[in-house]
C-alpha cells in the first residue's frame, strides 16, 4: 500500500478547496474506495498516486484508476474498451471515450456483489498490457455502423436524419455504446433505449 494513497482517502485529491473538509467528494464514498483498493491489489499492481488519484500500474503502465465523484465512485480501466465485457458492466465515461471505461459504485455491496468480476477484468488487463496491444481510436466517420443502428434507421427515417445531425463527438458517443455490447438482442435493447435521446439531439451523457 502506498502512503500517499491512504493520504487520499484521508484528504481527498487535493484538487479543489474541499480537500480536507467533510465535503470532499472522497469522503462520500470512502468506504467502497477501500474495498476497491483491497481488490486491485489483490491483483499484484503497483500503487501509485497520479493526477491526485490512486493509480494502479502494471509493468510500468497505468492500467486502472480509482476516482471519486458527487454521485458516485468508479474503477476506471484505461483499455477497458479491450477488455472482455459479457454482462455490460462497463460504461464509457464520454462521447469522446474510446479507450477508457469504467464501473460505478454508490455503496460497498455493489463492490463486493461485483468483486469476482472485477478481478476478472484485472486479469485480462494485465495480459492486454503485457500484449502490447492498444486501442485504435477512430473517427466517428470510420467508425463502423452496428447492423441493429442500421436496421432501426430503415424502419424510423427520422432516427437516422436525427443521429447524424449530432456532433462527431455524439456520433462517436453512440457507436461506442451500442458496439459495447456483444449480443445482438443487447445491441438492439440499448438502441431502443437511446432514441429518444438521439431525436432530441442530445448525447449519451447529456
Amino acid at each position: 500500500m502506498n502512503p500517499l494513497v491512504d493520504q487520499y482517502l484521508l484528504e481527498g485529491c487535493g484538487r479543489c478547496k474541499l480537500a480536507g473538509t467533510p465535503k470532499c467528494k472522497v469522503h462520500h464514498w470512502t468506504a467502497p474506495l477501500i474495498e476497491l483498493r483491497r481488490i486491485v491489489l489483490s491483483g499484484g499492481f503497483t500503487e501509485e498516486r497520479k493526477w491526485g488519484m490512486p493509480t494502479y500500474t502494471w509493468n510500468g503502465k497505468n492500467v486502472i484508476i480509482l476516482a471519486a465523484f458527487k454521485e458516485n465512485c468508479v474503477i476506471s480501466f484505461l483499455k477497458g474498451a479491450l477488455l472482455t465485457d459479457p454482462k455490460n458492466l462497463l460504461v464509457v465515461p464520454g462521447e469522446n471515450s474510446q479507450s477508457t471505461s469504467f464501473i460505478r459504485f454508490t455503496d460497498i455491496k455493489q463492490v463486493l456483489k461485483l468483486e469476482t468480476a472485477i478481478k476478472t477484468f484485472l486479469k485480462e488487463a494485465k495480459l492486454i498490457e503485457e500484449s502490447g496491444k492498444k486501442v485504435i481510436t477512430k473517427k466517428a466517420d470510420e467508425m463502423e455502423i452496428p447492423d441493429e443502428l442500421n436496421t432501426a434507421f430503415k424502419k424510423q427515417p427520422s432516427l437516422k436524419k436525427a443521429f447524424y445531425a449530432l456532433t462527431p463527438g455524439r456520433q462517436r458517443g453512440y457507436i461506442l455504446h451500442f458496439t459495447g455490447a456483444k449480443q445482438s438482442a443487447t445491441r438492439v435493447s440499448r438502441i431502443e433505449k437511446c432514441v429518444p435521446r438521439i431525436l432530441e439531439g442530445k448525447g449519451i451523457q447529456d
